[in-house]
């Protein structure tokens, strides 16, 4: 009888584990820090299938801190990371955090200090002249739509360039993903976490 019941039980704890959801992986650590993946995005597949990350975000009194490590990507080469409201295309509102660079190995590491939690967002709640420095491929708009607040709970690195995603057999698209916007394709994405629930939203800020 037992061995009977166990093909049953084990198809009723494999639909569990599938049915999860991924919002599982964030779960917060004693010292309240949450840890999760990167994934490859949908370009990157076809050229870097390999490549990943691993953050880590830990709440410091009025900030928090967080770490990002990668792995698998091109060697010596410049990405850059921001913090998004949907992982993927159209991306939503999008800020740019900063620059991570690999080694001669394609890993990379860099500290973040700022707002990544529960109550990170962006808001205009009116237009306003925009100084235009930038008049590339994505030139700057000279005055911003108004919008109430948008939280941002994703993440996601491009290529600095679309050159350096060339030469790694990804295709050459230009994007507005760095600080001239002129950067490459994305790499790696939080679309692991649903749209409307991405890591960063189950991180505690400590005030």
């Amino acid at each position: 009888m037992f061995q009977q019941l166990q093909p049953a039980a084990a198809r009723a704890a494999l639909s569990l584990f599938m049915t999860i959801s991924p919002r599982a992986a964030t779960a917060a650590n004693a010292d309240g820090s949450v840890t999760f993946n990167l994934v490859v995005s949908a370009g990157g597949k076809t050229c870097l299938p390999k490549a990943s990350g691993t953050v880590t975000i830990k709440p410091a009194g009025p900030v928090e801190i967080m770490e990002v490590s990668v792995q698998g990507l091109p060697a010596n080469a410049e990405f850059a990371f921001f913090v998004l409201q949907v992982p993927k295309a159209p991306f939503g509102i999008s800020w740019y955090q900063g620059d991570i660079l690999t080694d001669k190995n394609g890993r990379g590491h860099e500290r973040f200090i700022g707002r990544f939690s529960a109550e990170t967002f962006a808001v205009a709640v009116g237009s306003a002249p925009a100084p235009v420095v930038f008049v590339g491929p994505f030139p700057d708009a000279s005055l911003n739509p108004p919008f109430n607040p948008i939280q941002m709970y994703h993440l996601g690195l491009w290529f600095d360039s679309p050159q350096v995603a060339q030469a790694a057999g990804c295709p050459a698209t230009i994007t507005p993903f760095n600080g001239e916007h002129n950067a490459g394709i994305q790499l790696l994405n939080t679309s692991n976490f649903p749209d409307d629930h991405g890591p960063l939203r189950d991180v505690k800020s400590k005030q």
